[in-house]
């Protein structure tokens, strides 16, 4: 058995993060200590990697919930699809080290073939379809479907730019008039662009925003160290009410 604070060191995941996905049903511990310490043992640690594996394709905790949670997942598919998309990578990374090397001794120019991730999309997408089972990765995938990358890319930044507004409220309450307006914003923004955000989803977010760990940096680079936090608990307010 390991503790919270031994898994996080192994893994690199932060304890609140991990204290998390126990909450939201994502990552249980094997067993709680009479003191209430968590305890994982080799199966959480397996359903683990299976996590953060599917974080590195980008998928939603939520999303990731409902996949492991189904009683037709397919543990070994899902291993053999992740595999696949690795080597995909690695394959697109080597051909760039490659490609930089040669461009270091003089001998290559004007190449761009390295770049290309036109495979890595395709099988991403279609394993995403094959594992996508939730009624918001549903519409998800057909307001994206006909989406250029540069449309998904301003929409990116336009969610950006709202975190950034969120940075700049953060001397003010996070029950203030102006604040909870910019949190239905937030939510009216995802709606209108991803899946309908209901409560129950804009509040699951604002726990995600602040307990996962790339999520908290990439809004506290948008809007400034502690944004994240200040967002969180504003959608907790507007949530309440």
């Amino acid at each position: 058995m390991m503790t919270v604070r031994q898994v996080s060191e192994l893994t690199g995941i932060t304890v609140r993060a991990l204290q998390y996905y126990d909450r939201i049903g994502l990552l249980p511990p094997t067993t709680c200590t009479e003191a209430g310490y968590r305890l994982y043992d080799d199966a959480a640690l397996e359903r683990l990697q299976q996590i953060m594996l599917f974080r590195e394709l980008e998928f939603p905790l939520r999303d990731i919930r409902a996949i492991l949670n189904s009683p037709d997942f397919d543990r070994g598919k899902a291993l053999a699809q992740q595999t696949r998309l690795l080597e995909l990578k690695k394959e697109r990374l080597e051909r760039m080290i490659a490609l930089a090397r040669g461009i270091e001794a003089g001998g290559i120019k004007m190449d761009f073939k390295a770049f290309d991730a036109k495979k890595i999309d395709e099988y991403a997408a279609q394993a995403k379809k094959t594992w996508g089972h939730t009624d918001a990765y549903h519409e998800y995938e057909q307001k994206a479907g006909g989406r250029s990358k540069t449309e998904e890319q301003t929409y990116g930044a336009g969610l950006m730019e709202l975190f950034t507004e969120f940075g700049a409220m953060k001397d003010r309450a996070p029950e203030s008039e102006d604040v909870q307006e910019q949190v239905k914003k937030l939510q009216d923004y995802i709606t209108a662009h991803y899946y309908r955000c209901t409560p129950q989803i804009l509040a699951g977010l604002g726990q995600i925003y602040m307990a996962d760990e790339a999520f908290r940096e990439s809004i506290d680079n948008a809007g400034g160290k502690g944004t994240a936090e200040f967002a969180g608990l504003a959608i907790q307010r507007f949530c309440r009410r």
